[in-house]
């Protein structure tokens, strides 16, 4: 990669919101003290959140000539809510960080320096991940199907805390299935990923959203949606066992012209039987995956769907001064 340093002063910061309501006002007063120095948007999406996020947004845009929220009209997801925000994103360079302050808005500049060597995607990789160890482990599955999505070495790196250019966006602008990964879909655009280590504080409020049963389900549907190794693997389980069927038949055979008779064994058949039934099914099931995929594209199912976006009528190229934005919200806490 070039040492050349290019110099990135416009910034879409995009976050998704569920449950979070009360420490965005938090995350808002730490981002602004970083990008002072930018021209900056910060894009909160609201993702069907049960709580009073979106009144909190609300109140946020008001406050804050440069936020504007998008509220959803029901959960869809990280990634849909992701995607949504990245459309609306209007500067030359996104940012994209979790809402419960375990990705510090003071480490973006790592990115955005790194970003400026010249790559077009750049993952801050957590030092110490504080999640717990079925967490871990599930992040681990997760990062083993990217990897096979993305076809990339960096997949062992991704993260939600993530910088890159908006005109990745164009290489999926027409995406409309409701399955998707933001990390796959920006592999449709470049393969220049790189990533720096940043630090990983514990989580600010409340409990993850992403369970050991999400995240394995998650990383299940980037494997049938963006890969057809689950497809490649049930062929070879098929090839394999029908190998194995034919090495019995010939042994059975054998057997019967050697010794005269056939091969004792109820036990021995079932067992045949049990295996190649499990294997016929495992196949069909990978198939079926495949099918429903296809099934929910061809209802045309949307990504996300918009049910308010609000912001406040100043731009941010006419925000205030840095002191001023921090007062209204510390008053609004009072």
């Amino acid at each position: 990669m070039e040492n050349s340093q290019e110099y990135i002063d416009t910034l879409s910061v995009i976050i998704p919101v569920y449950k979070s309501s009360n420490i965005l006002g938090e995350l808002i007063t730490r981002l602004t003290k970083v990008l002072g120095h930018y021209t900056y948007e910060i894009i909160l999406v609201n993702d069907g959140s049960p709580d009073n996020s979106w009144h909190t947004i609300n109140e946020l845009t008001r406050l804050y000539p440069n936020i504007t929220g998008i509220d959803l009209m029901r959960n869809y997801g990280q990634h849909n809510a992701l995607l949504c925000g990245i459309r609306n994103a209007r500067y030359d360079v996104i940012v994209t960080l979790d809402d419960d302050l375990q990705h510090p808005p003071e480490e973006i500049p790592k990115l955005l320096t790194k970003l400026a060597e010249g790559y077009d995607v750049v993952y801050g990789t957590p030092v110490d991940d504080k999640h717990s160890f079925w967490r871990k482990r599930a992040s681990q599955i997760t990062k083993w199907a990217l990897q096979g999505a993305m076809g990339a070495e960096t997949a062992r790196k991704v993260s939600a805390f993530r910088a890159f250019r908006t005109r990745l966006r164009e290489a999926f602008v027409n995406y409309q299935s409701p399955f998707l990964s933001i990390d796959v879909l920006l592999t449709w655009g470049t393969t220049r990923f790189s990533s720096v280590r940043v630090s990983h504080a514990p989580r600010a409020s409340g409990v993850s959203n992403y369970n050991f049963r999400k995240l394995v389900r998650h990383a299940f549907d980037m494997m049938t949606g963006f890969s057809t190794w689950p497809l490649q693997l049930a062929s070879l389980i098929g090839f394999s066992f029908t190998l194995f069927g034919i090495i019995v038949f010939l042994y059975v055979i054998a057997v019967f012209f050697i010794r005269g008779g056939s091969v004792p064994g109820f036990p021995f058949l079932a067992s045949i039987i049990a295996i190649f039934s499990g294997a016929q099914m495992f196949a069909i099931g990978i198939i079926g995956e495949y099918l429903a995929r296809m099934h929910f594209r061809s209802m045309e199912k949307p990504t996300y769907t918009v049910r308010e976006k609000t912001a406040a009528a100043k731009t941010p190229r006419e925000e205030p001064e840095l002191s001023d934005l921090n007062e209204p919200w510390a008053k609004l806490n009072k």
